[in-house]
């Protein structure tokens, strides 16, 4: 069961990440940085927040608080990267940290207690709790780079109007177990 619960959190973790490049690939430099008002953040700040977020959750995940005392998370907000290559590097920083922790996790550790801000989950509910968070600003970035390419956008799923013959095809094949992710992930 935990390792199918890993491999399970890595794959949607992958797919996740993979939604915010195929973003990320659709958008000038300058759309990267655009709030749309004041109270919005740029795409580069989301993704500032979500590395810090990733960096403080992940590093040594099994030994001390997630929410370490380094972590300046009120400057995550500021709208400071410059160009898009340090967006993804500063994106890259994250997710590397993220998935060497996910992948160094074993089966005796699923009975470790993980504290985030002195709350204790265990391996599973820390997890989903990351799974939960980093998808939310995620879908606010897709969102941001829908608005921002609006009529060019190219679907990152199911584009409209094609559900019916996607379901048709999915339908015609054979049934089988495998992850919802597989066929994005493949492409």
């Amino acid at each position: 069961m935990e390792n199918n619960y890993l491999e399970s959190s890595i794959k949607q973790f992958d797919y996740y990440k993979m939604l915010g490049e195929k973003t990320f690939d659709q958008l000038t430099e300058e759309q990267l940085f655009i709030k749309l008002n004041e109270e919005s953040n740029s795409i580069g700040t989301i993704v500032k927040h979500l590395t810090g977020n990733m960096l403080s959750r992940w590093t040594d995940f099994l030994t001390t608080d997630g929410e370490k005392e380094w972590r300046n998370r009120d400057a995550e907000f500021e709208n400071d990267i410059e160009n898009r290559s340090e967006l993804n590097e500063i994106w890259n920083k994250g997710w590397s940290c993220l998935f060497e922790s996910l992948k160094s996790i074993t089966e005796k550790d699923f009975d470790k207690v993980i504290y985030i801000r002195n709350q204790g989950h265990n391996i599973v509910e820390a997890i989903n709790r990351q799974l939960a968070h980093y998808p939310y600003h995620i879908g606010q970035i897709v969102f941001i780079g829908k608005i921002l390419v609006n009529e060019n956008w190219k679907s990152l799923s199911i584009p409209k109007g094609t559900s019916s013959n996607y379901n048709s095809e999915k339908f015609a094949e054979e049934k089988k177990l495998r992850h919802f992710t597989d066929e994005y992930l493949n492409k």
